[in-house]
């Protein structure tokens, strides 16, 4: 699988080199996901910008990420999705799930402001 990662200090951005997230490079972004997490990234931005075509195994591995950002009171953040993909998450019914977010500076804001709100809460 070919991925750029971009680790900052609140969150880590990984871009998707790929033109298709399929079941054969599925589990190797659920194993970049877990490591990402288990190293204290609670906030994932994935850039599907390359990305055309995911299959079910490829929503799988989104919602991995999704649960895992969850679980550590984090964000995890969709972005340069198509309107393919977009479709087939509006079909899978994931749309409440998952945040979607049209460009990565506006991942990146929304991300931060999730942190601040967060920060201010406790």
């Amino acid at each position: 699988m070919r991925f750029q990662i971009d680790k900052r200090d609140r969150l880590v951005i990984i871009k998707l080199n790929e033109d298709k997230l399929l079941s054969n490079l599925a589990p190797q972004l659920k194993s970049e996901l877990v490591v990402l997490n288990n190293e204290g990234f609670r906030n994932i931005v994935l850039d599907l910008g390359d990305v055309q075509y995911v299959d079910s195994s490829g929503l799988s591995a989104l919602l991995v990420g999704n649960r895992l950002c969850k679980e550590a009171t984090g964000t995890f953040v969709l972005t340069g999705l198509n309107a393919h993909i977009q479709k087939l998450i509006k079909i899978s019914q994931l749309e409440p799930i998952l945040n979607i977010i049209p460009s990565l500076s506006e991942s990146v804001d929304y991300v931060m402001m999730e942190e601040l709100d967060r920060d201010l809460r406790t």
